[in-house]
């Protein structure tokens, strides 16, 4: 089978990771805590799962002229993705994000976003031809919004379709909204853009609730993910629940990630959206029972193997 070409436009970033037993609490110091790095960024997690996932993924992004920038790159052509659209910016560092990891594998993340913040629609251009003949575009909110706007719209009139994960979630404009075919935010994500709040959305009913909202103000299929809850798909005609594997989670950290990018690869090889969802829950949940970003996601092969394994377990559920 020829495999699907996916277009991942959006962050890189490097992962500089502390482990502790616990996370700190505001103006707290704790000490002991192991400290590792890795590669990361929402867009670079997404490309590095989608290409482990069986897809040709060509990633769009911007890196600094720096040694950061250097490793990530030689990362990307080593994981076998087309990097010909990864622009080396000389007044910009590349992006670190900051990453606290506590005891049960929960985690709070700060990025400090350098070069991604100077991605621009100019760029886009250079990359038009590859995002335009794409299977699926996949975006998400660690780059200016003028340029997200600017590849869903170029993504959108050829007829490409684009999956967006709204994270870390902001206001969406009307226009973006409806040329995007699926939108994939989690329970906080879906409370934000939905204007319910988190609390409000955390949990199956409320979360159905928040994607109503979503579908009034103008978002096609949303597919809100909500860790062991399982993840909802809300269509404006149905919804439905597929549930989680149960694994032992040791860091959380780019699960998100992991299922946005193994989700892509499944719609573009034109899987059911139910089992789209159920072959990227499964590389979610290998994910999560490895430390990092990047290094924790699961190759092809493996996602199927643990869904041969697991055949019998999790599915639809109600919503």
């Amino acid at each position: 089978m020829t495999s699907p070409k996916i277009v991942v436009i959006g962050s890189s970033n490097t992962d500089m990771v502390v482990k502790l037993d616990r996370l700190p609490k505001p103006g707290e110091t704790l000490l002991g805590g192991e400290f590792t790095s890795y590669g990361g960024g929402k867009g670079a997690n997404q490309a590095v799962a989608a290409v482990r996932a069986g897809g040709d993924v060509t990633f769009v992004a911007r890196l600094g002229c720096d040694a950061l920038g250097d490793q990530a790159l030689a990362f990307y052509i080593k994981e076998g993705i087309d990097t010909r659209f990864i622009f080396r910016d000389p007044s910009a560092a590349s992006g670190v994000a900051l990453i606290f990891v506590g005891g049960h594998g929960e985690n709070s993340i700060a990025v400090a976003p350098g070069a991604n913040a100077q991605l621009s629609p100019a760029d886009l251009e250079a990359a038009r031809p590859v995002i335009t003949g794409a299977d699926a575009v996949l975006l998400q909110l660690e780059i200016p919004l003028e340029t997200v706007r600017s590849a869903v719209a170029m993504a959108h009139e050829a007829g490409v379709p684009v999956i967006l994960n709204p994270a870390p979630a902001q206001p969406l404009p009307d226009d973006l909204r409806e040329q995007i075919d699926l939108l994939t935010p989690n329970e906080s994500e879906a409370g934000a853009l939905s204007g319910l709040g988190y609390q409000f959305v955390e949990g199956k009913r409320k979360a159905s609730k928040a994607a109503e909202v979503l579908h009034r103000l103008g978002s096609k299929a949303v597919i809100v993910t909500m860790g062991e809850n399982g993840a909802l798909i809300s269509e404006p005609e149905r919804s439905q629940i597929i549930k989680s594997f149960k694994v032992e989670a040791v860091d959380t950290t780019a699960a998100g990630d992991t299922f946005n990018g193994a989700l892509a690869v499944a719609l573009a090889e034109k899987q059911p959206l139910p089992e789209a969802v159920r072959f990227a829950q499964a590389a979610a949940a290998l994910s999560v029972t490895r430390s990092g970003a990047q290094e924790s996601t699961p190759r092809r092969e493996e996602i199927e193997r643990f869904l041969r394994e697991h055949c019998d377990k999790g599915g639809p559920g109600e919503a």
